[in-house]
C-alpha cells in the first residue's frame, strides 16, 4: 500500500466516522418516545436504556454503513477536486481506476461490516434484546412501584403503596386487578416481595397478611378471601416485550409459493427478503464507488453538501427497493429481480458516471 492509498483512506475515514454517528442518531430518534417511556413510565435505569440501545445498533448499522460509506466517498472526492489534489494524481500519470482501489477496499470493508451485521448481528440483537428484557421485568417492577402513587406496572392492573410518614416503617399495599373482565379483584396486604421466574417467564408480587375480595362486574357478588401468603403473577409490560421475529426457511417458503402457484404475496416477500440479505450488502460496495464521480462532479462547498447529496440518493435507492417489492407483489417481476434491480440500476448509473469522470 503506498502513501497516496493510506492518505486516501485516513481521508475517507473521517467523514465516514463523523456520517455514522450523525446517521445513528437519526436513526436513533424514532426509538427515543419508547426509550422515554422505558426510562419515565416503566423505571427503567440508564444503565438498561444504555444497554438496549447498544443491542439496537446491529440493526442500526445495517442502515446506516451504506449511508455513511457513499456519504464519506462524495465528501472526501469534492475536496480532493476543490483542492486540486485530484488535478495533481492525474498529472502524477494515476488513472482514475488507479485512485479508486483504496475505495474498494475501504467499501469493501464496509461491506463486510454489513454482511455480518445482516446474517448475524441482527438475529443476536434479538436474542440479546429479548433475554434483557426478561432481566428487567423484576427491577422495573421494583423500581415502578413508587410509593404515594398509583402504579400501572401492567394493563389493567393497578397498585398502591402507601408513602410512610417521617420516622415510620413502611407497611401495607393495595391491588386493583381488573385483568379478568367477568370480575375484578382487588387484594389488601401487610407486606410484599418480589418474585420471578426467568426459566419459565412468569414474574410477580408475593403478598404477606391479606386480603382478597372478589366483586363480580354488575356488584351482585362479593367473595373475602384471608391469606397468610399469596402469589400474584403478572405478565410483562409491553414495553418491554420482545419477540425473536420467526422467519420461515427457503424450503418452506418454495413448497409455500408452489401451493399458491407463485401468487403468494407474502411468500413472494419473504423469497425477496433472502435474496436482499446479500443484495443489499453488496450496495454497499456500489456505493462507495459511486461517490467518486459524484464527489467529482459537485466539488466541494461543505461537509453538508456531500451529506445531503448522500442522503438524495440514498433515498432514491430506497425508493427502487419499494418499486422493486411493489412489482414482485404485482407478479411483474420474479424475487430474484426485484430484490437485485435497485443494484443493477446503481451499478450502471455508477459506471456511467465513473467513465464519464475518468474521461474528463
Amino acid at each position: 500500500m503506498t502513501i497516496l492509498d493510506r492518505y486516501i483512506l485516513k481521508e475517507l475515514f473521517v467523514p465516514f466516522s463523523i456520517s455514522l454517528c450523525i446517521l445513528c442518531f437519526i436513526v436513533l430518534t424514532k426509538e427515543m418516545l419508547r426509550l422515554v417511556e422505558l426510562l419515565v413510565t416503566n423505571g427503567v435505569g440508564l444503565l438498561a436504556v444504555f444497554k438496549i440501545i447498544v443491542n439496537l445498533m446491529p440493526s442500526f448499522l445495517v442502515l446506516t454503513l451504506p449511508m455513511a460509506c457513499l456519504i464519506s466517498s462524495i465528501t472526501t472526492f469534492s475536496r480532493f477536486s476543490f483542492d486540486k489534489e485530484l488535478v495533481a494524481m492525474r498529472a502524477a500519470g494515476l488513472s482514475l481506476l488507479r485512485i479508486a482501489v483504496p475505495v474498494f477496499v475501504f467499501s469493501f470493508l464496509v461491506f463486510l461490516g454489513t454482511l455480518f451485521l445482516s446474517q448475524w448481528g441482527q438475529p443476536w440483537s434479538s436474542i440479546s434484546l429479548k433475554k434483557l428484557a426478561i432481566s428487567l421485568i423484576q427491577d422495573q417492577l421494583h423500581l415502578a412501584l413508587d410509593r404515594g402513587v398509583f402504579n400501572e406496572p401492567a394493563d389493567d392492573l393497578m397498585i398502591f403503596v402507601p408513602k410512610p410518614e417521617p420516622g415510620e416503617k413502611a407497611m401495607g399495599i393495595f391491588i386493583l386487578d381488573q385483568r379478568d373482565p367477568a370480575k375484578k379483584v382487588i387484594v389488601t396486604a401487610q407486606t410484599f416481595q418480589m418474585l420471578k421466574n426467568p426459566q419459565r417467564k412468569q414474574f410477580g408480587i408475593r403478598l404477606h397478611e391479606g386480603k382478597i375480595h372478589h366483586i363480580s362486574r354488575d356488584g351482585d357478588q362479593h367473595h373475602l378471601v384471608a391469606f397468610s401468603a399469596y402469589d400474584l403473577k403478572m405478565a410483562p409490560s409491553p414495553a418491554l416485550n420482545v419477540e425473536k421475529p420467526e422467519r420461515p426457511d427457503y424450503q418452506h417458503i418454495m413448497a409455500e409459493l408452489e401451493k399458491s402457484d407463485w401468487r403468494d404475496t407474502r411468500m413472494l416477500r419473504r423469497l425477496m427478503e433472502y435474496y436482499k440479505d446479500l443484495g443489499f450488502p453488496v450496495a454497499t460496495l456500489i456505493l462507495g464507488v459511486l461517490g467518486m464521480p459524484v464527489g467529482i462532479v459537485s466539488k466541494r462547498t461543505g461537509r453538508m453538501r456531500g451529506f445531503v447529496l448522500g442522503i438524495f440518493i440514498m433515498v432514491g435507492y430506497y425508493l427502487l427497493n419499494v418499486l422493486g417489492e411493489f412489482s414482485v407483489t404485482a407478479l411483474f417481476l420474479h424475487p430474484f429481480a426485484g430484490a437485485w434491480l435497485p443494484n443493477v440500476l446503481l451499478f450502471l448509473m455508477t459506471w456511467m458516471l465513473f467513465n464519464q469522470a475518468s474521461r474528463h
